[in-house]
């Protein structure tokens, strides 16, 4: 009879006890908004399934310290929208990634509604706190093609986040088109120098092109998975860091929805 009240009292305890360690957790959050092509969508799923079976990636994974990662794939925009594609699975190997690269380009779905980096943020978070692993670092990979426009303001949300013991590192895609030129801004990786990423070695790799984008997304992931960054911005993007308007977003927003269709 004394074995009911230990084990009642086993099930109470924290589930992080008996999380799976792992050398990092990481989410793959990628921009899914209508500012983004069909096109566009397809090339961003594929350069995130070429990267996982890159020899590099698999490489950075075998020679952590213990030998495996988690990951998620999540698709975000609009404030609430959010669908995970691949939910979160262990790799150890070229067999793990290859089953997540798979499952990344099984389907493709079309472009959601709005731009709330914020909202994906939060929602990232959440899915770190409350998977089954323990990671001996915790990052969230977020990719975007324009400033947050809706929610809670983004500064708001990485403060919170980092304050977490979470990192958030940024792929800012600055490439060009119409839509870039309605709802974009031209130093979109200043702006998520300053108001996106944050935490212990965090930065910033903009793609300045589609045919770059694969590679871009390769070399992230080494970073990430390995726990090293880039070079520190220069001074003068740090200069520019001081009086940065996060809210750049929301004000095009406000000025362009009365004319133009909804990214």
């Amino acid at each position: 009879m004394r074995l009911i009240p230990i084990v009642l009292a086993l099930l109470c305890l924290p589930v992080t006890l008996f999380a799976r360690e792992v050398d990092v957790e990481l989410v793959l959050a990628v921009d899914v908004s209508r500012s983004m092509s069909p096109a566009e969508l397809e090339i961003q799923r594929r350069g995130y399934a070429e990267a996982l079976r890159a020899p590099e990636v698999l490489q950075a994974i075998e020679s952590g310290l213990l030998g495996r990662i988690a990951l998620t794939y999540v698709e975000w925009a609009g404030d609430g929208s959010q669908r995970i594609i691949v939910p979160w699975t262990e790799i150890s190997d070229a067999t793990g990634a290859q089953s997540v690269a798979e499952a990344i380009t099984a389907t493709y779905d079309e472009g959601l509604r709005r731009t709330s980096l914020s909202s994906a943020l939060r929602f990232a978070a959440r899915l770190i706190e409350e998977n089954s692993f323990e990671g001996l670092r915790r990052v969230i990979d977020i990719s975007g093609d324009g400033p947050n426009n809706m929610g809670l303001p983004v500064r708001a949300a990485r403060d919170e986040i980092v304050a977490r013991r979470i990192t958030i590192n940024g792929l800012p895609l600055m490439t060009q088109d119409t839509m870039s030129e309605l709802w974009g801004i031209p130093d979109l990786d200043i702006y998520y120098a300053n108001c996106v990423i944050g935490g212990p070695g965090a930065f910033v790799l903009p793609v300045l092109g589609w045919d770059a984008f694969a590679d871009a997304v390769k070399r992230k992931m080494v970073l990430e998975i390995a726990g090293v960054g880039p070079q520190p911005p220069q001074p003068a993007q740090i200069h520019r860091a001081q009086a940065y308007d996060c809210q750049v977003g929301e004000k095009i927003w406000q000025r362009n929805r009365g004319y133009f269709g909804v990214p």
